[in-house]
């Protein structure tokens, strides 16, 4: 079968991308992947692409038929509203996809004006609003570590490169990809939500990728905070609320929602904040959410809630969770 000339084109660029974020120290060096890995094989193609209502047709391979159907992509299409940039062909465990990329017109949204919320994110309960409200992540990977841990144990038993070898590692593959959908599937709702319902959120900023270093690692990973962060960047915008992320150095945890008092340290075992000035006790999930609303107020009122405009729905990648600075995303941010 001969291969259309967008795939190595396509990703010569991606590697020519990663060189020069590498070079900018925007990235780490780029390295191979491994052939026999079961997740890694993508190609993107451009060009001419037009879809039906249950068919895609490739340059080079033809039709492919879609699981899912597209009428609400033909119409916007029809309509001029929006175009198709390209598609990209993963693979996964044993299945391929088609995802495209499109480029839609949205109608700028009307900026809605309230009260800040204040949204504290937890590995006890998922979120917890300074209005009372508690989510419970779905932990997909703690209720299929039994599964995982069966399964790879027998992988390393087999024989490297033998027919069982091949066959467990293409059952430990689907495995994985069933807790990555469930995840994915979890997840975004809960920002929808947030961001339908309330005006103004405050959330802080954590430094996901540092805290996966720790011995919370496997259940930091498992709740998918970065994952829920960025969707609330660009969900925010397109519901007209405001996303207002407090510095990496607020003490929402250790500060106190009664007097103010800041403690030293509390440690991550204590679930209930203790003032050592006011005798306030309290669940120390609620305590930070308290302290993250006014703190939003705060950005909003001052100087500093009309200066963030160049930050856009990208901002979660580019400050890497970690800002010294309010950052601003949304509504607020365009005033």
């Amino acid at each position: 079968m001969e291969v259309s000339q967008c795939a190595p084109q396509e990703a010569f660029r991606d590697l020519e991308r990663a060189f020069r974020n590498w070079r900018a120290g925007r990235a780490g060096r780029p390295r191979f992947k491994r052939k026999k890995s079961l997740d890694d094989h993508k190609a993107r193609l451009t060009g001419s692409i037009r879809v039906s209502p249950r068919h895609v047709p490739l340059p080079r391979i033809g039709r492919i038929h879609t699981q899912e159907r597209m009428e609400k992509l033909l119409a916007l299409l029809q309509e001029k509203k929006a175009r198709i940039l390209s598609a990209t062909i993963s693979r996964e465990a044993d299945r391929w996809f088609v995802s495209l990329t499109c480029e839609v017109e949205r109608p700028d949204p009307v900026p809605r004006e309230g009260e800040p919320v204040g949204v504290d994110l937890g590995l006890m309960f998922f979120l917890v609003l300074s209005d009372g409200t508690r989510i419970e992540a779905p932990k997909p990977l703690a209720k299929a570590l039994r599964r995982l841990c069966c399964l790879s144990r027998q992988l390393s038993r087999k024989q490297k490169g033998s027919r069982n070898d091949a066959k467990t590692s293409l059952r430990l593959a689907r495995w994985h990809r069933r807790i990555r959908n469930l995840r994915r599937d979890g997840l975004p709702p809960v920002p929808t939500g947030r961001a339908k319902t309330q005006p103004v959120l405050v959330v802080e900023a954590l430094n996901v990728r540092g805290m996966v270093r720790g011995r919370l690692a496997r259940s930091i990973a498992d709740v998918g905070w970065g994952m829920f962060l960025r969707f609330l960047a660009y969900k925010a915008q397109w519901y007209g609320a405001t996303l207002i992320i407090a510095p990496s150095d607020f003490p929402s945890t250790r500060r106190c929602s009664g007097c103010g008092w800041v403690e030293p340290k509390v440690p991550l075992s204590v679930r209930v904040f203790r003032c050592a000035r006011c005798g306030l006790e309290i669940d120390r999930d609620l305590n930070a959410a308290w302290n993250l609303k006014p703190y939003g107020l705060t950005v909003l009122n001052g100087p500093t809630g009309s200066s963030m405009g160049r930050w856009g729905p990208h901002a979660i990648h580019r400050i890497a969770w970690g800002p010294r600075w309010p950052v601003v995303i949304g509504a607020a941010a365009e005033r």
